[in-house]
């Protein structure tokens, strides 16, 4: 199989620089550019037309879901989010993973070296096999109303991190008096946190 061919877009240099490492490492990825701000990615993205991208969440000059939007909307292409896990960065991750982002991944600490993006090289590879991306409109609760008869039962849904747009889907369908419904979603505490108030 060929390569698969990625963008890194993040301001840091030094972010950059240990994506780029981290990924060189692996025969089955090839880097084929970075780029400090939005403005280089749209040229790239033109020019290379890569198979995956990595996202910086928190950008200085035009945050990482302005990209995404963008690019989704344009040319729906698997983006793998990297995000600080502040609350600020959980939040739009979130926003992100339902708009359509394959996944989403802390950054290391610098002092970790390249092998801090490890697991990215499984999930660049892994987005790179995945169905081509189509974006779903935020959709709005059902306005339908059922009959429920109360008993002793509950829905429960679990989910994690490539869950995110599903949600959308599934909770956008049940009524507003839906029955009692509990989600157990997967993944990191401000994630949880930023999930349940997007949701609400």
């Amino acid at each position: 199989m060929a390569p698969v061919r990625t963008l890194i877009v993040d301001d840091s240099p030094t972010m950059r620089g240990l994506i780029k490492a981290c990924l060189s490492d692996d025969p089955g990825i090839e880097v084929v550019g970075t780029a400090g701000d939005p403005y280089e990615a749209r040229e790239d993205l033109k020019a290379l037309y890569p198979d995956v991208n990595t996202l910086d969440v928190e950008m200085q000059r035009k945050d990482g879901i302005s990209i995404l939007e963008k690019l989704m909307r344009l040319r729906p292409t698997p983006v793998i989010m990297v995000s600080t896990l502040t609350h600020k960065g959980a939040a739009a991750s979130i926003q992100a993973l339902s708009m359509g982002a394959f996944e989403c991944v802390g950054k290391p600490n610098p002092a970790e070296g390249p092998e801090g993006f490890a697991r990215l090289r499984t999930l660049i590879k892994q987005a790179a096999q995945s169905r081509a991306y189509k974006v779903r409109p935020t959709a709005v609760c059902s306005t339908e109303r059922v009959t429920i008869t109360p008993n002793r039962n509950v829905i429960a849904i679990g989910s994690s991190t490539g869950g995110v747009e599903a949600l959308v889907t599934v909770l956008s369908q049940f009524p507003q008096n839906c029955p009692p419904t509990v989600i157990t979603p997967h993944m990191p505490p401000n994630f949880t946190k930023s999930l349940s108030e997007r949701r609400d």
